[in-house]
C-alpha cells in the first residue's frame, strides 16, 4: 500500500503553517508592552518567514506527484485550507485566543504551545512518508525546536 500524503503535501502545509505563524508573531508584536518582547516575536515572524523559504527550497528539491485537478490550483487551495482549518493554527481556535491575548505573558503562552503542536505534528506525520524523506522532516522538526527554546527562555523572565 502506498504513502497516503507525500513529502510534497508536508512541506506545503509547512509553509502555509509558517506563514500564519509569522502572521501570529506579527500580531504578538502589537501585543506585547516590553520592547524587549515586541523585538523577539519581530525576529521570530521572520524566521518564520524564512522557514518557509527554507521549505519552499526544500519543496523544489523533491519529487512531487499531486492529484489531478479539476481546476487550476484546486490541490494547492486544498492544501492551504487544509493547513488553515485543521491544523496548528486553526482558523476558529486561533480567533479565539487571539482575542484572549492580552499581554507579553499569554502570547508567549500561546506560542510554545503552537510550537510544540508543530513539533508534534511534523513528527507524527513521518509516519505517512517514504523514509528517505524522513531528514527533510527533521530539518523542520529542528527549526520548530530552536523556536520552542528561545520562547522558552523568554517565558522564563515572566515566571
Amino acid at each position: 500500500m502506498g504513502s497516503q500524503i507525500e513529502a510534497g503535501d508536508v512541506f506545503q502545509i509547512a509553509m502555509r503553517i509558517e506563514e500564519n505563524g509569522a502572521n501570529f508573531y506579527r500580531y504578538a508584536v502589537q501585543v506585547a508592552k516590553e520592547e524587549k518582547a515586541k523585538e523577539m516575536f519581530g525576529w521570530l515572524a521572520g524566521a518564520e518567514d524564512e522557514h518557509k523559504v527554507l521549505f519552499k527550497e526544500m519543496l523544489s528539491r523533491i519529487e512531487t506527484q499531486a492529484p489531478p485537478d479539476s481546476y487550476p490550483g484546486e490541490y494547492g487551495i486544498y492544501l492551504h485550507n487544509y493547513a488553515d482549518n485543521n491544523l496548528i493554527f486553526k482558523k476558529e481556535a486561533m480567533d479565539a485566543a487571539l482575542a484572549k491575548l492580552t499581554d507579553t505573558l499569554s502570547a508567549i503562552d500561546f506560542a510554545i504551545e503552537r510550537e510544540v503542536d508543530s513539533i508534534l505534528y511534523y513528527h507524527e506525520i513521518k509516519g505517512f512518508i517514504a523514509k528517505d524523506q524522513h531528514e527533510s522532516i527533521d530539518k523542520i522538526i529542528n527549526e520548530e525546536r530552536r523556536h520552542f527554546k528561545v520562547l522558552s527562555k523568554m517565558r522564563e523572565g515572566y515566571s
